[in-house]
């Protein structure tokens, strides 16, 4: 991946988005037969961290389909030590190998472990994230079998919350079709599938300017992440996420790489209230969400993405 043209990140940025869905399961529990996650004692809704950086990935690999820099390192069925190798095999570093176990009652378990060169670790680590765009942004454990070390990314995502407890509902849906001959004469079969019908999320999120220059992480990269949370939901509808979009991202951007202010003082600026109370939400016209521009510290500067 060419550096000429990548501008290094030197500022700390925090940020907060706002998401909702309409009758549809934003995050399924796999633990509860695939329920919307929610809060127990609460009844608020949840949406992990994992689930929306997969909605990143999804759309990087979408919109910077075949550019160098920009693939993606946990897709579906790949195998990461054959992405490891990759990395050995471009900088012409021999893959380590195991060594014959060690004699001895207590030793005969253990196995010699190669140990790279200071200077073929770091490359090998700088290889993959300068190849995957979510190794450089949300990092990665990559000491496996083929070792390229680990990665601690600069983009960190909180899990997402509802601004109301939500009520998940059970839908009974029938299938006229059948999947075995034997099943003919019922006509049809019936299933189920859970919604939420409505919820606005908010999530928040953290840039390290730090963390983003040990891995590479530019200015760029952060451009693109705006652009996926923004647009993420549009390339991801299903017949459970029929209709989710991001309806507000607000970012927050220090002019000093370690920042001006905790990223507390800052999310406590964003305010996000019902309109009527007395009514159960259905859609986004239900909310109010604002930002105390009046108490921004200085040296934050606030941008609006959407």
């Amino acid at each position: 991946m060419s550096t000429e043209t990548r501008t290094p990140l030197n500022n700390r940025y925090d940020f907060v988005m706002f998401f909702d869905v309409e009758n549809g399961n934003p995050n399924g529990d796999p633990d509860a037969g695939n329920m919307p996650r929610i809060d127990p004692e609460t009844g608020h809704g949840i949406v992990t961290d994992v689930c929306l950086k997969r909605k990143v990935r999804n759309f990087v690999d979408l919109a910077k389909e075949g550019e160098t820099g920009f693939r993606i390192y946990v897709q579906e069925k790949a195998v990461l030590n054959d992405r490891h190798a990759e990395a050995y095999t471009a900088l012409d570093i021999p893959v380590p190998k195991k060594g014959d176990k060690k004699g001895g009652k207590d030793e005969d378990k253990a196995e010699k472990k190669a140990v790279l060169k200071e200077e073929d670790a770091r490359a090998l680590n700088r290889w993959m994230c300068d190849n995957f765009y979510d190794v450089r942004t949300f990092g990665a454990v990559m000491s496996t079998e083929v070792n390229c070390g680990q990665v601690r990314g600069p983009v960190q995502f909180t899990f997402a919350r509802s601004a109301d407890p939500v009520v998940p509902s059970e839908i009974s849906i029938t299938r006229m079709a059948v999947t075995n001959a034997k099943d003919a004469a019922n006509e049809r079969t019936m299933g189920r599938k859970f919604i939420v019908p409505y919820g606005l999320y908010r999530m928040e999120g953290f840039i390290s300017a730090p963390l983003a220059e040990k891995c590479g992480f530019t200015e760029e990269d952060a451009a693109l992440l705006w652009q996926a949370l923004t647009e993420m939901f549009e390339h991801d509808h299903s017949a459970a996420r029929g209709k989710m979009g991001t309806r507000k991202l607000y970012v927050f951007r220090h002019d000093k790489r370690l920042g001006n202010a905790p990223a507390q003082k800052l999310f406590d600026l964003v305010e996000c209230r019902r309109v009527d109370a007395d009514t159960p939400p259905r859609s986004f016209a239900d909310y109010e969400v604002s930002v105390n521009q009046a108490d921004l510290p200085e040296g934050v500067e606030l941008i609006e993405k959407l």
